[in-house]
């Protein structure tokens, strides 16, 4: 009886241990998986904050007011189908020609056609 005891006892104290060991696995498990989730999201939530931050900018750069006659080559830059190259004519014909009279006569600069004009109309004043 006393075998019998012993070994049902030895059975038990495994269960109970087994028990344990797989809570114990389980909430590790489950930690694990809350921290990556947690990591992930702050991950995903950074990268959310610098699109929005660009789409910002972006948003800004497109309804700024371009003034013709007194806009910096950076400014002119931000201007559709305009780089560094057509900001520059536009400054050397403001220089040579003078102030323009109208939106119209930016097409006057070498390199800048009615396509450049009608993209950005809604931006430039004089």
């Amino acid at each position: 009886m006393d075998y019998f005891y012993k070994e049902l006892k030895m059975k038990t104290n495994i269960k109970t241990h087994t028990k344990s060991y797989l809570k114990s696995c389980s909430a590790m498990v489950i930690f694990s998986l809350l921290t990556f989730t947690s990591a992930s999201s702050i991950a995903q939530s950074d990268v959310i904050q610098q699109t929005n931050a660009s789409a910002v900018t972006q948003t800004k750069e497109l309804t700024t007011v371009i003034y013709l006659n007194n806009s910096s080559m950076e400014q002119l830059e931000t201007l559709k189908g305009v780089g560094h190259k057509k900001a520059q004519a536009i400054i050397a014909y403001r220089e040579q020609v003078g102030s323009f009279k109208s939106v119209e006569e930016i097409t006057q600069v070498k390199g800048i056609g009615e396509k450049v004009l009608s993209d950005n109309k809604a931006r430039l004043q004089i």
